[in-house]
This record gives structure tokens, sequence and C-alpha cells, in this order.
């Protein structure tokens, strides 16, 4: 029943989301061309719900493989550095000038982080998600160096242009950055629905996947540079959202009760939904857009405070 409610409940959201907002909608002046009504609606609300959808989505399927792979709980898309990749170097388009550029430097330095990352996996002996996940932490912290490097050199208006990619936006005018996300999420859906067997494995253990046949270290690396390159196209259009990828797999995990191999669409789904209903939370509250980043971690945060008091009394 709960779950016919969930259901529900998440398709009214996406209905009627594009309906909310600060200028007023009515049906009758959505089908005039002409109108502002008509503009707001389809070239400025509908967009806008969809990418939160679809971005939603991949953060939040990145996350549940992040944290079957890695074997944690605590495990986000960003775990590895990505978005800290992506944010320094749209710091740096900002700061030279090349901020109409900002989405391809964006993505430029979250690929670059990957290949850095399994540059230096590819050195290990083994399999070592543990070491894999330090150096991530560290190029993390090598990146916030530098992006405080950037802030110092910036002006004020750059400042703030790089603050407010870093609280995350879902600003959009059009369709053309909807379709590169839709195609990205269904790839990133394909990558885990034909690996979703390993990743059933790899939840029991290491070991046990390894003795059902499964390439534990090549299996890992592609789910983890598939999720990683879908989460680099995601932050490059609207900046590290966070939260989204810790929260959403582990309320479904709870309310399905079963393992993640058979959730994949849900998470996906919920995770969407969940970045619509914070959007439209956002743009809402008050007579200010509230950076989107903002209502993510004010929800995020004391949930994963929750899962922390949760796993050590456990």
């Amino acid at each position: 029943m709960m779950k016919r409610v969930l259901l529900v409940s998440g398709f009214l959201i996406l209905l009627f989301a594009p309906f909310f907002g600060e200028i007023k909608l009515t049906l009758s002046s959505l089908w005039d061309t002409h109108s502002l009504e008509h503009q707001v609606f389809f070239q400025i609300r509908l967009p806008r719900v969809l990418l939160a959808f679809f971005v939603g989505g991949i953060l939040s399927l990145g996350g549940m493989v992040f944290q079957v792979v890695f074997r944690n709980p605590m495990s986000t898309p960003f775990t590895l550095g990505v978005a800290s990749g992506a944010t320094l170097f749209t710091a740096a388009a900002i700061v030279m000038g090349f901020s109409f550029l900002s989405p391809l430097f964006a993505f430029a330095g979250a690929v670059l982080t990957v290949l850095i990352l399994f540059g230096v996996a590819s050195r290990f002996k083994g399999y070592d998600p543990t070491s894999l996940l330090l150096v991530g932490i560290a190029l993390s912290f090598f990146y916030a160096a530098a992006l405080m490097l950037m802030f110092y050199l910036s002006s004020l208006q750059e400042s703030y242009e790089i603050m407010r990619f870093t609280m995350g936006s879902l600003d959009v005018v059009g369709y053309r950055n909807i379709l590169l996300l839709a195609f990205t999420s269904l790839l990133l859906v394909w990558l885990v629905i034909v690996y979703r067997m390993p990743l059933r494995a790899l939840l029991t253990s290491y070991e046990f996947a390894f003795m059902q046949g499964i390439h534990v270290r090549r299996v890992s690396y592609i789910l983890l540079l598939g999720v990683s390159l879908a989460v680099g196209v995601a932050v490059s259009l609207t900046g590290p959202i966070g939260f989204v990828g810790l929260i959403i797999p582990h309320i479904l995990l709870r309310i399905y009760r079963q393992s993640t191999d058979r959730i994949i669409m849900p998470v996906f789904f919920y995770g969407g939904v969940f970045l619509v209903l914070s959007d439209l939370i956002a743009r809402n509250l008050g007579n200010t857009d509230l950076p989107i980043g903002v209502v993510t971690s004010f929800l995020g945060a004391p949930f994963f405070i929750y899962i922390l008091l949760k796993r050590n009394t456990a």
C-alpha cells in the first residue's frame, strides 16, 4: 500500500511541479503561443523539472552503486572527487574570463579526475577500494586548496559566480541540455541493469563475488567509471548538489526491503522526484529562488546524522 501511495505521490509531484512558481499560470493561457505564460511553462518551468528529474536520478542511482561497490553506506557519487574537480575547473573558467564555457570546463575537470583516479588505480596490485577512496579524498583536498586560490585571485563578481555554482543551480532555458542529460541517464540505467547480478554478488562480499566467477576489479571499475562520467555531465550543468545520492538509496532500501539489484528503477525515479520536490520548495519558499544545494543539504544533513547513529547502535 505504501509503495502505491509513494508512486502516485511521485507522479503527482512531477505533473504539478511546473505549475507552481512566482508567475501564476492558467491552463487556458498555456496554449497561446504568444503569451508570457506559454513561454514560462514550456521554456523555463518544464525544462527545469526535467533537468531536476534526470540529475536527481543520476545522483541517486550513482550513490547506490558507490555504496555497493565500496561496501560503505556513507559513499556518495562525489566520494571520488569528481564534483570537486568539476567545481575547480569551473572556477578557473570564470577567473580566466571563459564563463560561457564553464559547463565544458566542468566536464573536463570531472573527466581529468576520473583519469587520475583510474591511472593511480591501475598501479594497484589488486582491487583495493580503500586506497581508491583515499586517492579520491586526497584529490578533493587538493582541489579545495586550489579553489581557495581561485577565490583569492578572483574579483567580487567572479567570487559570486563561483559560489553560486558550488551551491547548485537548476536554472535552464530550453531543452538542449535536457536531451544530453536524458541520454546520459539512459546509458547509466542501462549500465547498472546490465551489471545488476554482479552488484548483487558484491553486496555479500568481494570474496563471494569472486567465487561466483565475477572479475571484481573489472566490474567495479566499469561501474565506477560509468557513474563518475554520468555525474560529471550532471555536475557540469547544475553544479554539485549534495545528499541526493546518500539519502534516496537508504530510504528506498527501507521501504522496499529488497536487494539493490531489484530497486534500480525505483532509486532512479524517486531520486528524480526528490530533486524536483526540493526545487519546488526552493522556488516557492519566500520571495527568492534559493540555491537547490541549500535545500537538499537542509534535508539531507539530519538524515546523514541519523544513518551514523543507526550504524553505531546496530
